[in-house]
């Protein structure tokens, strides 16, 4: 007996290696996202800029060096993964489909409102519930005026190197095999799990600690279960998850300090607060489906047939 492994399309693998990546799609795409990630960051770790074993500095562009040293790791792993695995199971169909997911603008008015408004709207409100309106502080006209060209900025840098692995690739082929909880639950313990070696950069500030980790992933969770549901219920559209990821990103960057200037980290546990209120109202609201109501469409997962 023989083992022939094909996808959806039909086409079977013309090596082994092929066969073990169309049979285990995922597998092959979490480990590639992380390793590539990782090993583009380990200078960036080892330089002036972490460790100091290597004598040099990665140089500043707009916002730190976090373009020059982060972003190239963040480009090179999820979205190289979701290209490699995509070709190798669907062919150049396939990565046809995905490159037009890319371009799926069209979603509900009310999903680009709740992805620009309702995360920086759940910080403010869980940090002032949390430490009072006296925290709270009415920030200068300028914010405005760098708070948007930062979000686009934040758009074509973190939202497209991350976005189109995590959320299209692996997402969508999770929901396929769990339920819509179990898929971002897991998916977001990858996704945090990830972005762990940047905690031994300046990427994470200048005193890290452990409640700094625990904070950031609960964070993470928190927003895995929003863009689940921005993801479902509008339409699968990439633009729509970018935006809404740059958008806490953005905020939490450029106008979180503004409007709560103190410099105590525990105000950092406002935005917790908030977004875990409003993931639990989601999770409620939608009882655990997360706008889930229909098989998502794209590639089928590797079945395997024995030939006599």
């Amino acid at each position: 007996m023989t083992s022939n492994h094909t996808d959806g399309s039909g086409r079977a693998p013309s090596n082994r290696w092929q066969a073990l990546v169309q049979r285990f799609p995922l597998i092959t795409f979490f480990t590639l996202a992380n390793g590539i990630s990782w090993l583009v960051w380990v200078p960036y770790i080892l330089s002036l800029d972490g460790f100091g074993v290597l004598h040099f500095r990665y140089p500043d562009l707009l916002v730190g060096n976090q373009l020059t040293a982060i972003l190239p790791g963040a480009y090179l792993g999820p979205l190289t993964a979701a290209f490699t695995v995509t070709a190798i199971t669907e062919g150049r169909e396939g990565l046809r489909r995905w490159r037009r997911r890319l371009f799926q603008f069209r979603a509900g008015v009310a999903w680009y409102a709740f992805a620009l408004l309702a995360v920086p709207i759940a910080v403010l409100l869980g940090t002032v519930a949390a430490f009072g309106e006296e925290a709270v502080r009415v920030p200068s006209i300028m914010v405005l005026a760098v708070y948007v060209p930062m979000l686009v900025l934040q758009f074509f840098t973190t939202g497209l190197a991350e976005e189109p692995g995590w959320r299209d690739f692996a997402l969508s082929r999770l929901q396929q095999r769990h339920q819509p909880m179990v898929a971002t639950f897991v998916l977001g313990v990858l996704w945090i799990i990830w972005h762990l070696p940047l905690f031994l950069t300046p990427w994470a500030g200048p005193d890290v600690t452990p409640v700094t980790v625990v904070r950031f992933a609960i964070m993470a969770m928190e927003m895995s279960f929003l863009i689940t549901l921005v993801y479902n219920k509008g339409r699968q559209s990439l633009p729509l998850v970018m935006l809404l990821h740059c958008s806490i990103n953005n905020f939490q960057s450029v106008a979180f300090s503004e409007f709560f200037p103190g410099t105590d980290d525990t105000l950092l546990w406002g935005p917790v607060l908030g977004l875990g209120t409003l993931s639990v109202i989601v999770i409620v609201a939608t009882k655990g489906k997360l706008g889930y109501t229909a098989p998502v469409t794209g590639p089928v997962e590797v079945k395997t047939r024995a030939v006599a």
